[in-house]
């Protein structure tokens, strides 16, 4: 996902880089050491269908003619441009963003994964990917996890405030763009992440990470209620359809009574999960975006589609502008007092 125009690297003055080795594993005496369980066992490799790309080929091919025929190119440009200066904005404090939806199947991982491989291409600073949601998550998946062996829980256990980022760095998994994932479980049903963990896990590590991407489980579940009110912004993914659209509608009247402050901080996505769109999407954002919420749509892509690691390679070059231009609101509203006006994409 290269920025369109060369963009110098800022630096913050929030800890150090994280350590470039991903194999360190400290241990604890009192902890037992996890053991690392691949996410596709192999009797299930080569299930996975070779990976498409976003766009067909003949829709690469208009784009392309269209862009030596008219004066697009430039605008798509720019606006790239701003989208990428917005995400890269100084934080003198880490900046936690909760994802989650109302339902299953909605594309909150999706949406999450995209989210933390925008922030880790553009920005200089530290990025981690939480997995929140640790009952069968796709997080891990989704970024390109091969196996997991530390989790959430096993980290709460050991986690202390004379820890440094570089030895964080051991129990978590690298993904592309030097970002880190710490996985939620390790695909184990019935397993739950408690509130008292999460606060645990969350408290420790926001001031090693700039960027910080919770991928929650849906709500009304307890840890996703507490993220949404306790993160600087909060992302709610719908599927583009009628349903999706009246249930989050019901989340964002729900957020509006909790406190009022909580909507300018909260970007709600229409995840298109088909080529055919079921719903006017102008419609959509009008009924959504009372009470000072942004409204973005997440067009259909095939490779997003077919499930599996994200290659950002392969992504639409839509669906990329869309994450960049998600991954510029969201961070403005997390770090900006008027969300959403200092840096319009």
């Amino acid at each position: 996902m290269p920025p369109p125009v060369p963009l110098a690297k800022q630096t913050h003055a929030l800890t150090p880089t994280p350590a470039s080795n991903p194999t360190l594993t400290p241990t604890s005496p009192s902890t037992p050491t996890p053991v690392s369980v691949p996410l596709v066992p192999p009797e299930l490799d080569g299930v996975q269908a070779k990976p498409r790309h976003g766009e067909s080929v003949a829709r690469r091919a208009g784009r392309a003619l269209r862009r030596v025929f008219a004066s697009s190119a430039a605008a798509e440009t720019e606006a790239l441009t701003r989208a990428a200066h917005a995400i890269q904005q100084p934080v003198t404090t880490g900046r936690q963003l909760a994802v989650s939806s109302i339902r299953g199947g909605a594309g909150k991982s999706t949406v999450a994964a995209l989210l933390a491989l925008t922030y880790a291409h553009y920005r200089s600073d530290p990025v981690l990917a939480v997995e929140a949601d640790p009952a069968l998550g796709t997080l891990p998946h989704r970024l390109g996890a091969r196996e997991v062996r530390w989790s959430g829980t096993d980290l709460a256990q050991i986690v202390g405030p004379d820890m440094l980022i570089t030895d964080l760095t051991g129990y978590l998994l690298p993904f592309t763009g030097g970002g880190w994932l710490l996985p939620g479980s390790q695909g184990a049903i019935g397993t739950r992440l408690d509130l008292d963990t999460y606060r645990t896990v969350m408290t420790s590590l926001r001031r090693h990470f700039a960027t910080t991407v919770v991928d929650c489980e849906t709500l009304p579940a307890e840890v996703a209620r507490t993220a949404l009110v306790t993160t600087q912004a909060r992302v709610l993914v719908t599927p583009a359809t009628v349903e999706g659209v009246l249930a989050t509608k019901s989340v964002l009247e729900w957020m509006g009574g909790v406190h009022r402050g909580l909507l300018p901080t909260c970007v709600v996505v229409l995840n298109h999960t088909s080529p055919d769109g079921g719903i006017d999407v102008r419609k959509a954002v009008e009924h959504l975006g009372t009470g000072g919420a942004a409204v973005l749509p997440l067009p259909y892509d095939r490779h997003l589609a077919a499930g599996g690691a994200v290659r950002t390679e392969l992504l639409g070059e839509r669906t990329r502008e869309a994450a960049a231009r998600l991954a510029a609101e969201v961070m403005d509203r997390a770090v900006s007092r008027s969300p959403g006006k200092r840096h319009r994409t």
